[in-house]
């Protein structure tokens, strides 16, 4: 049996009940045994597309260079590692963050800050790929990323646009599907205020699905002979562009059919653009996206940077996630704000700061999250977490949780290794409603 049929959360809803997957498990095999007939098979895809129906789906917003946590969610107030940045109070008593955030301080009651993240990465490749797998870069497996395994575990594989949506800049080590296939790889947009790049028929429909059947034909041959394998990936690849670019859904990626309030509430430029698109994908039924701030290595001139930086990410964060909450999806949709380190306390003589992976922050909000309120903390020097670390793995067994996966499920890798989509962690209950 499988393991995700094991846990706890729940499966389904009937009779306006909640119901467990035990209880699920036990009413199938009761019925089973009574009528002598039991499909595995059909449980497993039964439970699969139980959660699929429940349409959670997860926002990343990656911040591109390690955000400094004293001039975002965290600031020193009292200390001379904290330099120059202020803190302001936000709408919930007792928490403060940095004066560069004015607009998530009016949000605060959605979102919770851990304060306490950890690692011992501060390499950015190595972090990057850490930060987006849960696993550290190991020869000759190519795990797939967080956005790849959700897509996989409650993406519709039957929906005409893709599970998995990166917008803004390439990111070098942040994955794809890996070992799961291309199937899972991000489409990636450069740029939310156009559509995406080569997705408008220069030719009639009719006359476009005739092309499609002969490059059928002519794969074939080459099929048959060697190439069964990159032909299978092509036409899964071709297969789901054909379906995106066919699809009236398409509307999805057109930012500019939202009202001028809308645009104004999520503010000027890419990111701002990004979040707004992000949250028409999800509304489509899009079940990962993720929306990228590039710039936040600010080893010089580090006060300056992250106020222009944070001015960029602030106001269409706090934005997505009162957006969300007014149309009745926050419950149902993860954001997550990280970077892959945060900054050194020390400021150096460039008045920068440089790598930390010792103490930096994550930021969760909806998707069942318990927000107004903040999780860990370190010593006034900000040098060291003095309570509740919260490792990569903790946050990932996490994020699955909140999103009903199973983060023991085991995909096998291409050599028939199976492999956890987390290995270790523990769920940070904390953050949990």
């Amino acid at each position: 049996m499988s393991s995700r049929l094991r846990h706890h959360t729940t499966l389904s809803m009937r009779g306006g009940q909640l119901v467990g997957r035990r209880d699920f498990l036990r009413q199938v095999s009761a019925l089973g045994l009574a009528t002598g007939t039991v499909n595995w098979t059909d449980v497993l895809s039964a439970s699969a597309d139980e959660l699929r129906s429940r349409g959670m789906a997860c926002i990343l917003l990656w911040m591109q260079g390690g955000p400094s946590q004293f001039e975002t969610f965290s600031p020193l107030t009292g200390h001379q590692n904290g330099g120059e940045t202020k803190a302001i109070g936000t709408n919930v008593a007792g928490i403060q963050i940095a004066e560069h955030m004015p607009h998530c301080a009016k949000v605060m009651e959605q979102l919770a800050i851990i304060r306490s993240m950890t690692s011992k990465e501060g390499n950015h490749q190595r972090a990057t790929y850490f930060l987006h797998h849960g696993y550290l870069p190991l020869g000759g497996v190519q795990f797939p990323n967080l956005g790849a395994n959700v897509a996989q575990q409650i993406g519709d594989a039957t929906a005409e646009l893709p599970s998995y949506v990166r917008i803004g800049n390439r990111l070098a080590n942040a994955g794809g599907g890996g070992f799961l296939g291309v199937q899972y790889d991000p489409l990636v947009l450069r740029n939310a205020t156009r559509p995406p790049e080569n997705t408008k028929l220069l030719t009639s429909e009719g006359r476009y699905k005739r092309r499609l059947r002969l490059l059928d034909s002519m794969e074939n041959s080459f099929a048959q002979h060697a190439g069964a394998d990159i032909v299978a990936d092509h036409r899964q690849l071709l297969r789901q562009a054909s379906d995106m670019i066919l699809s009236p859904q398409m509307e999805a990626f057109d930012i500019s059919r939202e009202s001028q309030s809308a645009h104004d509430d999520y503010g000027p430029g890419n990111f701002a653009a990004g979040c707004l698109m992000a949250r028409r994908l999800v509304e489509q039924g899009v079940t990962f996206v993720e929306v990228v701030s590039n710039g936040w290595d600010t080893h010089q001139d580090n006060f300056e940077r992250t106020a222009t930086l944070a001015g960029q990410v602030d106001q269409p964060m706090a934005a997505l996630v009162s957006d969300l909450q007014s149309r009745g999806m926050l419950e149902k949709t993860l954001v997550v704000w990280l970077g892959e380190f945060g900054r050194t306390p020390r400021i150096n003589p460039r008045a920068g700061r440089d790598h930390f992976p010792k103490a930096f922050n994550a930021v969760v909000a909806g998707g069942g999250v318990r927000g107004g309120q903040v999780v860990g903390s370190t010593n006034a020097a900000g040098t060291q977490v003095v309570d509740r670390p919260v490792t990569v793995e903790d946050l990932f067994r996490t994020i699955y949780h909140t999103l009903s996966i199973d983060a023991d499920h085991e995909n096998d890798s291409r050599i028939g290794r199976p492999i956890k989509l987390v290995d270790g962690g523990v769920i940070v209950e904390e953050l949990l409603s």
